[in-house]
C-alpha cells in the first residue's frame, strides 16, 4: 500500500528512525494491512480493536503492533488524509509486571551472618540489617545521615522529598551500634561514609560487596541485590500477617497499587488467612 511506502519514507527523512525500526513499523503495519478486511484505509476503530484484541501474542508485542498503527494514523491526520483516527480509545491488554524476586529467611541469615567474612565486616552487616529489618531503598540507605537515627527508629527522606519513620527490630539495631561504635567520631554527616566525592558509600560500592557476600554465602549472585532485600523484607512481612497499608508506609509507596504486587508472590498464604478469618470460610 502507497501509504505505508510515504510513512515509511516520513520516518526515514523526518524522524531519522533506524534502519531495524523501519523494518518493525513496516512489518507491522503490512500485517495489520493484509488481516483487516478492506485493509488500514478502510479500518475504524471497531475493525483495528478486533484484529488486535484477537492476536496470540504477548501484551508487550501487542503494544508494539498497536503502536505502529497510532503512528501511521497521526501520519495521516496530519497530512490531512483522513479527518478520523481509528486508533482512538482502543483497549489494550497490560503488560504483566514481573514478579519481584525475594530471598527466603534461612538465605537472609546466612547473608547476615557471611558479613562477617568480609572487608568492613560491621558495615556491611548493619547495612543489610538495615536493608532487611526497614525496606529502605538503596539510595536511602547510603545517603542515611546521622540526623535520622531516632533511637528505634529511622527518618527517611524518600522520593518526592516525602519523610517517613520506618521501625528497626533489635537485632538491626544491635548491627547499627555496633558499626557507630566502630566507625568512631567522625565529620561526615552520613551514617556510612566513605571518601569519595559523594562522601558516603555509593550504590555501586554497596551493590559489589553484597555480590560478594553472596558468593560466601553459597547463594546466586545473580538473585541477590539491594532491591532483592527490600523486596524480601515486603514479601516476608505479608506472609507473616503484617497489613498491606503498613507495608505500604513502610516501603514508601505513594499509591497502593504499587504494594499489592506482594499479594501475588504470597498466595497460599492470603488463601491461608481467608480460610482462617473469613466468616463464611468453613461454610
Amino acid at each position: 500500500m502507497k501509504y505505508i511506502d510515504i510513512f515509511l519514507e516520513y520516518l526515514s527523512a523526518e524522524k531519522g528512525c533506524s534502519k531495524k525500526t523501519l523494518q518493525s513499523y513496516e512489518s507491522d503495519l503490512r500485517i495489520a494491512n493484509d488481516a483487516i478486511s478492506g485493509g488500514l484505509m478502510n479500518a475504524d476503530t471497531t475493525a483495528i480493536q478486533d484484529y488486535l484484541s484477537n492476536l496470540d501474542e504477548k501484551p508487550t508485542s501487542i503494544s508494539r503492533k498497536a503502536s505502529a498503527l497510532r503512528g501511521f494514523y497521526k501520519f495521516l491526520i496530519i497530512e490531512k488524509i483522513i479527518s478520523e483516527n481509528p486508533t482512538n480509545n482502543l483497549d489494550l491488554p497490560k503488560p504483566d509486571r514481573p514478579l519481584p524476586k525475594f530471598l527466603t529467611n534461612q538465605e537472609i541469615e546466612l547473608l547476615i551472618s557471611s558479613a562477617g567474612d568480609t572487608k568492613n565486616s560491621l558495615r556491611l552487616r548493619a547495612m543489610i540489617e538495615l536493608l532487611y529489618a526497614s525496606g529502605l531503598r538503596v539510595s536511602e540507605l547510603c545517603e542515611l545521615p546521622m540526623s535520622g537515627i531516632l533511637n528505634d527508629k529511622l527518618l527517611i527522606h524518600g522520593k518526592g522529598a516525602k519523610e517517613r519513620l520506618v521501625p528497626m527490630h533489635d537485632a538491626a539495631i544491635h548491627a547499627l551500634n555496633k558499626w557507630l561504635n566502630a566507625r568512631g567520631e567522625s565529620e561526615s554527616k552520613y551514617v556510612f561514609p566513605s571518601n569519595g566525592k559523594s562522601g558516603h558509600i555509593t550504590r555501586d560500592g554497596f551493590f559489589k560487596i553484597l555480590k560478594k557476600c553472596a558468593v560466601l554465602s553459597g547463594i546466586e549472585p545473580n538473585r541477590v541485590s539491594p532491591h532483592v532485600l527490600r523486596h524480601s523484607f515486603a514479601s516476608h512481612l505479608l506472609a507473616g500477617g503484617a497489613h498491606l497499608r503498613a507495608i505500604q508506609t513502610m516501603l514508601g509507596h505513594e499509591d497502593i497499587s504499587t504494594t499489592q504486587i506482594y499479594t501475588h508472590v504470597m498466595p497460599e498464604k492470603l488463601k491461608e488467612t481467608v480460610e482462617k478469618h473469613h466468616p463464611f470460610a468453613n461454610k
